[in-house]
């Protein structure tokens, strides 16, 4: 491909390099450079992305991959649109809603791709995960005022995680990363942070979406249950968000206080939501009870 043009995208938190870039002929496409050292990680995510395109979903779709001086590249078609994060609360309710039903179904689509035999068993790994966040979040000179509610939900709620199935995840499954294009179509970005794990630890990141809005999230909910949510996701659900927040905090600090308050605002939010960890269902779940 003849690169035209080249333009450095800044948003997002990796540290790959991103550009738009234009070809000979006026085409865009999106471009990531990372580390050479990065280079099985990216072929694997290269591949997966491909595997998941295969299965018609709405995305940036793998185009090229390779080695250039910078390092290891992929080339992706580009998304001429808006970020969905930006647009959701210019809808209406009911177009807030029908987003996150899609987003549900993409996800579900996701989901469909088994994880290898050779994965770990989920409870031995997560446990193994939640017990190291417990340590971590115990020596943060930084502490959430209610803290321990979220260990107290973990504790609770750790048998479930027993027998729970395992699937291919897209990583960091949020409002954040996804587009709706010119033909309004809904789109899914950034894949760089695929994983294999128990499908409904997907949702962990839902707090982004509910925060933005809470149709578009219970929308979410809705189309990837098909309007019939299982008991026991509510109140995996809660461990799942009570382990990210946890690790939220401490994870902030080199980010700056800036971070770190977003992330106590986050945390308080979610005490609200739970009524302190004490109730499963947060209160942003509509239940499909949607106004226009």
């Amino acid at each position: 491909m003849n690169i035209a043009d080249k333009k450095l995208i800044l948003k997002g938190w990796s540290d790959d390099k991103k550009y738009c870039i234009t070809d000979e002929n006026g085409e865009r496409f999106f471009l990531r450079i990372s580390d050479i050292s990065q280079y099985d990680k990216k072929q694997s995510e290269f591949m997966m992305m491909q595997r998941v395109a295969s299965l018609e979903i709405p995305m940036c779709l793998p185009i090229e991959f390779g080695i250039c001086k910078e390092g290891v590249y992929s080339v992706h078609s580009w998304i001429d649109g808006e970020s969905a994060e930006d647009l959701i609360q210019l809808l209406s309710h009911r177009e807030q809603y029908n987003y996150g039903l899609e987003a549900g179904r993409i996800l579900r689509k996701i989901h469909s791709i088994p994880a290898p035999d050779s994965q770990e068993d989920w409870a031995v790994r997560f446990n193994r995960k939640i017990d190291t966040k417990i340590r971590n979040y115990g020596r943060c000179p930084v502490k959430y005022s209610k803290g321990q509610a979220f260990i107290d939900c973990i504790n609770a709620n750790r048998h479930l995680l027993s027998g729970r199935p395992q699937t291919y995840q897209h990583g960091d499954y949020h409002i954040g990363n996804m587009m709706i294009d010119r033909n309004r179509v809904l789109y899914i970005i950034d894949f760089n942070r695929n994983d294999y794990g128990d499908p409904w630890e997907e949702f962990n990141r839902i707090v982004w979406c509910a925060q933005k809005s809470s149709c578009f999230a219970s929308g979410m909910v809705d189309g990837y249950f098909d309007n019939d949510v299982p008991v026991d996701f509510w109140k995996l659900l809660a461990l799942y968000i009570s382990s990210n927040t946890l690790s939220s905090v401490y994870w902030a600090i080199p980010y700056g206080e800036a971070e770190v308050n977003t992330m106590l605002n986050q945390a308080e939010e979610v005490l609200t939501w739970f009524d302190d960890m004490t109730n499963t269902v947060p209160t942003w779940y509509m239940n499909g009870m949607v106004a226009d």
